[in-house]
């Protein structure tokens, strides 16, 4: 990509309730080297944010978890992430209850808005390795069309030079959400503007 690997350039911390749990948490998340990418700390248990992870039953909500640890509600925090650029960063989660094994994200607004701005706040800075190295940033691609189906929902991607999203989604028996779509306007994400 020609761009470097990035991290937060301060500890950022917010407390809240889980939408599913009702339970209290405080989120640190932390600078980090380059090539450790983004995980999630419970309890000193390392759960890597990464697809290996996803918990396949987790209902309304996308579940990780390792060795018996899970973290809950975690779309809106990485999505926050991605979308500003966070490449390495440690998500130390700690739970109202010291003995809890399960934790979950505090839903703060709903949306990704408040990590977005807390990540702002906090500024990006290169992440060095630690040979304090810079490291490339890795760019996903895909280079034939794949979907994915499951009961009622589907996720498709297809080959581009540019990246375009298109997502919808419609909640029935939530009139206040109903049916929604959102359509993106082509975009790079990781060219050098």
């Amino acid at each position: 990509t020609g761009l470097l690997q990035k991290t937060i350039g301060k500890c950022i911390e917010k407390s809240g309730i889980g939408l599913h749990s009702g339970k209290l948490t405080t989120v640190k998340i932390w600078p980090e080297v380059a090539r450790k990418g983004r995980y999630f700390d419970v309890s000193s248990n390392t759960i890597q944010a990464s697809i290996d992870f996803v918990q396949q039953e987790s209902p309304l909500c996308t579940t990780l978890s390792k060795d018996g640890f899970a973290v809950r509600t975690v779309e809106h925090l990485l999505s926050a992430l991605e979308a500003s650029g966070v490449d390495n960063c440690r998500i130390e989660i700690t739970p109202s209850d010291p003995h809890e094994r399960t934790v979950e994200v505090p839903i703060l607004d709903g949306s990704a808005r408040e990590w977005v701005e807390a990540i702002e706040h906090a500024g990006l800075e290169d992440a060095t390795d630690e040979n304090g190295d810079s490291c490339e940033k890795m760019a996903p691609f895909v280079e034939e069309p794949v979907h994915v189906r499951r009961n009622d929902s589907f996720v498709a991607a297809f080959p581009s030079t540019e990246i375009h999203f298109t997502c919808g989604i419609n909640f029935r028996k939530v009139p206040a959400i109903g049916c929604q779509w959102f359509f993106s306007h082509p975009f790079n994400r990781w060219s050098k503007c």
